[in-house]
């Protein structure tokens, strides 16, 4: 049982410190628009990776950082709920 109680606490903790990990109320929406933040922040984050996709798109390195900086801005609205 304190294995349980451990491994919840721990859970709890990671879900405060970094938002992206989510919790049982998360939406897809939520967690979609988390994901594709993190992804573009890493691409951004690493220049070696964002040569490599430069050169693959055949633009300058820093045209290629300016699309995907402002990629990592808020998504818009979630989409509506249904009843």
């Amino acid at each position: 049982m304190a294995d349980k109680l451990r491994a919840q606490q721990q859970l709890e903790a990671l879900q405060a410190r970094y938002v992206g990990t989510g919790h049982a109320d998360t939406t897809r929406f939520e967690w979609t628009s988390n994901i594709q933040r993190d992804s573009y922040a890493s691409y951004v984050g690493h220049p070696p990776l964002l040569s490599y996709m430069a050169i693959g798109m055949g633009e300058c390195r820093e045209k290629v950082r300016a699309q995907m900086v402002e990629m990592i801005q808020p998504v818009g609205k979630p989409p509506e709920v249904r009843d």
